[in-house]
């Protein structure tokens, strides 16, 4: 898999552009981040064609792009865990009109469970359902590459806020330690802010655990 990552927006958050190799032009997008400008800018250079968005969960830095990257690849699909699912349709729930924004757009093509599988550009992605930062809050996890995309349930050495609405701690540690903890270690952990870490490290030195 060739993984490609960007921080995007004012907020930095990361957006992975997944693909089955470096010649491949069809691309997997994870959270398409606040502004999508910088993403549409690197496809466009590389060549590159998305045909599906995968979404960690609702909050708007992760969501925003959407729009702009809709307008531009009609044919995009885009996934979302059930539980979080009405957050692309709700300004208030994914946290927009915190920011004055009142952001919506269309609903998800595909709404997700655990354990669903996503076979897309020819990578294969299994859901694993985190709940704790948002109820709908999921990772994607490649046995095949060792690594995971955590979204912001966990980060190199913290986790994600649970004082939003929705949010809840005790679901949280669960979800790390239940769902996460029990990968691999030597699995890659792709956050949704931040740098990359290991299971292991976060196992061993991450505070919260």
């Amino acid at each position: 898999m060739k993984i490609d990552q960007l921080a995007l927006g004012s907020y930095e958050t990361n957006c992975y552009v997944l693909r089955d190799g470096e010649a491949a032009a069809d691309c997997l997008v994870i959270d398409p981040g606040l502004e999508a400008d910088a993403l549409i800018d690197f496809l466009k250079a590389n060549e590159l064609n998305p045909v599906s968005v995968v979404l960690t969960h609702g909050h708007i830095d992760h969501i925003a792009g959407l729009a702009p990257l809709r307008e531009r690849y009609p044919d995009l699909k885009v996934y979302i865990h059930e539980l979080d699912a009405r957050m692309l349709t709700e300004s208030r729930s994914n946290l927009s009109l915190l920011m004055g924004m009142m952001f919506r757009t269309e609903p998800a093509d595909v709404v997700l469970q655990e354990p669903d599988v996503i076979e897309q550009a020819g990578v294969k992605l299994v859901v694993i359902h985190t709940p704790g930062h948002t109820p709908g809050g999921i990772c994607l996890y490649s046995e095949k590459d060792g690594v995971a995309f955590v979204g912001d349930t966990l980060f190199a050495g913290s986790i994600g806020r649970t004082d939003f609405p929705g949010g809840n701690m005790s679901q949280l540690l669960s979800s790390v330690r239940e769902k996460l903890f029990t990968l691999p270690e030597d699995t890659k952990a792709y956050p949704g802010h931040g740098p990359a870490t290991t299971i292991a490290q976060e196992k061993a030195h991450n505070p919260f655990f």
